[in-house]
């Protein structure tokens, strides 16, 4: 592609679609940097490329995540900033509770700077499993802090939430079985028979998007109606009704049409109405988790609202059945993880190069004495490279493609069967590429509608790869999971037009590693426009939004593990506008093969075994197979990701 000398930064910002998914947060400065906004209502950004200035003269080793806290303690102030106007708008009569759930990112510092944010709303957490609950408690530092237990709980995890209730602690295990709620009864009975929990309900309302099946019938969890009825029951029978606290629903990670939530709540919103005129003392109506996040903005991996929308469709919608039915208006409650982690991490990620298909030098010309089909080619490409850019029928250039593929099947069979040289085929190997790329582009002028299957063939033979140091099963396993989009750009050199069509693929040995599908505003979503690698300059590219579950999820595929952190904050008095708090190396050779029984002892034992073999054969000198194993130890504290540069 040739590059476009009046490109500017305001054109890549909109080629990488900024304005869909970055939420304000990210921009593209004047020099063609991305930056971080980290503070609403405030000028001041940091130029990301800074940070990998700062990190490379620190000797952090790349993949590098950037966490930039005050964007997570932006989205944690918006979120409740939402509430709060929808609730002042329409004169809702209670309050907003939010709760953080932890498995979308558990790492300490994020669960901190969470709470740290919410204090002043009265934001809670959310577990769902033993560890996360054990992590969860010490965290309850007032005894109004609430802690929402999803998820299967074990006779051990119930006796815990008992005692910490007896405590004095806000924490509401929910009941996702009928089981559970016998056992949670039967536990409390067992000391002096009080508690308190929650119900999950499987609504009728389905859910919508790629975890629709969260909510309905089909839902893993959640008690149904009939069973709802035998808790209730139950309750009045032994004189505890004051126990039944609280009604969740949860229609799935990520609600793609605002009018399901709607739905759901109404439904969710009788049942509490039916349930408050029973007798039972119902606080809280969680809603879960959902709350989207544009990963692209388009309907392959975006919503239809807006975080103020969402907040105004929940309050609304309980509270125009509340009204109706004449009972108390709750106390409301979210669990809405991925809207706030997801914008404050960037995985830095850099390409070690492109592999492009071989082509002849511009002014080659097959000599007399080549192969036919050399000639044949060559003299294709000349008649291509002669006619300048719309002066070729889309029919001529159609029917010279198909002469190009027929004379590359034709190479193909006759050097299978010994009748063309090795040196004859890859000549003929490159012609072809030539060609191809030649066809393109005066198809490309040409701009044919409705668009050949020869153009689209060629688009996608042409894509270069680019080899990027990372690992998808580690950094972006719901990409290799679920096709979920992530918006992936270059980091600087944004003043200038991105000319090659690529595919990013990473390090593992596995033909799923690698980047499919792209946020653009090109139609074709399989490739990413970047910039051709130059030699000797690195070229480092953003992946965006990489906060929810990335971090946490990921696959030691290859052994690769966790990548190095810098915990990042915006200060105008500081160089560059920031500050770093903290930095986590990356997971090192040792750790990562501890995790599958290989230890440093007895591989250091084997080693020297087998160095010493030699030794005593002959095969080497003493001297020499100890250098070899002292290189082999050493190698045990280095990162597990490829480090480009060379060894000082």
């Amino acid at each position: 592609m040739a590059a476009n000398n009046n490109w500017s930064p305001d054109d890549a910002a909109e080629l990488y679609r900024l304005d869909a998914w970055s939420d304000g947060f990210f921009v593209v400065n004047e020099l063609g940097h991305v930056a971080v906004k980290p503070f609403e209502n405030d000028a001041l950004t940091i130029d990301i490329t800074d940070v990998v200035a700062e990190a490379r003269r620190r000797d952090i080793k790349f993949p590098l995540l950037l966490r930039f806290q005050d964007v997570l303690r932006a989205r944690v102030r918006r979120l409740n900033e939402a509430f709060a106007e929808a609730i002042d708008y329409t004169k809702y009569k209670n309050v907003y509770r939010g709760v953080y759930p932890i498995k979308v990112n558990q790492l300490h510092e994020v669960v901190e700077e969470v709470l740290d944010a919410g204090a002043p709303y009265g934001l809670g957490l959310e577990c769902g499993s033993k560890a996360e609950l054990i992590a969860s408690l010490p965290h309850l530092v007032s005894d109004e802090t609430l802690l929402i237990c999803n998820g299967v709980k074990d006779r051990t995890m119930l006796s815990l939430i008992i005692a910490a209730q007896k405590l004095g602690k806000n924490v509401v295990p929910v009941m996702e079985k009928f089981g559970e709620f016998e056992q949670l009864m039967a536990l409390a009975a067992e000391s002096d028979g009080k508690t308190q929990f929650g119900v999950r309900i499987r609504l009728r309302t389905g859910g919508a998007g790629k975890w629709a099946d969260s909510g309905g019938y089909r839902s893993k969890f959640g008690i149904s109606l009939p069973e709802l009825i035998e808790v209730v029951e139950r309750l009045e029978q032994e004189n505890a009704s004051d126990a039944f606290i609280l009604l969740h629903f949860h229609l799935g990670s990520q609600i793609s049409d605002i009018q399901q939530l709607k739905q759901a709540a109404k439904e969710m919103a009788q049942i509490y109405a039916e349930l408050i005129n029973r007798g039972m003392p119902i606080r809280y109506m969680d809603v879960g988790g959902g709350l989207g996040v544009n990963y692209s903005g388009g309907s392959d991996g975006g919503i239809n609202y807006s975080l103020q929308e969402y907040a105004n469709a929940v309050v609304s919608a309980i509270m125009e059945v509340c009204d109706a039915r004449k009972v108390p208006h709750p106390t409301l409650v979210s669990e809405s993880g991925r809207a706030l982690t997801a914008h404050h991490s960037v995985l830095i990620v850099e390409a070690l190069g492109a592999y492009q298909k071989d082509r002849v030098d511009d002014d080659y010309i097959a000599p007399a004495g080549a192969h036919r089909m050399s000639r044949t080619l060559s003299e294709i490409l000349q008649s291509l490279r002669a006619a300048s850019d719309g002066e070729m029928e889309v029919s001529e250039l159609l029917e010279a493609y198909h002469d190009i593929v027929e004379i590359h099947r034709e190479a193909s069979t006759l050097f299978g069967m010994g009748y063309l040289s090795l040196e004859e085929n890859a000549l003929i190997e490159r012609l072809y590429w030539s060609n191809c790329s030649a066809v393109l582009r005066h198809l490309r002028a040409a701009d044919p509608d409705p668009v050949p299957a020869e153009m689209r063939e060629l688009e996608d033979k042409l894509v270069d790869q680019y080899l990027c140091d990372f690992s998808v099963f580690q950094s972006m396993l719901d990409h290799w999971a679920i096709d979920q989009a992530f918006p992936i750009m270059p980091l600087d050199r944004l003043d200038t037009e991105p000319t090659r069509r690529a595919l990013l693929v990473d390090l593992t040995c596995d033909s799923d590693g690698k980047v499919s599908q792209y946020v653009s505003s090109n139609p074709d979503k399989q490739f990413l426009e970047l910039h051709p690698i130059q030699p000797g300059e690195p070229y480092f590219l953003g992946f965006f939004l990489m906060g929810a579950y990335q971090d946490i999820m990921g696959d030691a595929h290859n052994l690769f593990g966790r990548v190095a952190e810098m915990h990042i904050y915006g200060d105008a008095e500081e160089e560059g506008n920031f500050w770093v708090e903290k930095v986590i190396p990356g997971t090192e050779v040792q750790e990562i093969l501890a995790q599958v029984q290989y230890f440093p002892n007895d591989l250091q034992r084997r080693m020297q075994n087998l160095i010493k073999e030699k030794i005593e054969s002959g095969a080497i000198r003493p001297k020499r197979g100890m250098e070899i194993l002292d290189q082999y130890m050493a190698c045990f504290k280095d990162q597990t990701y490829i480090d480009p540069r060379p060894r000082q």
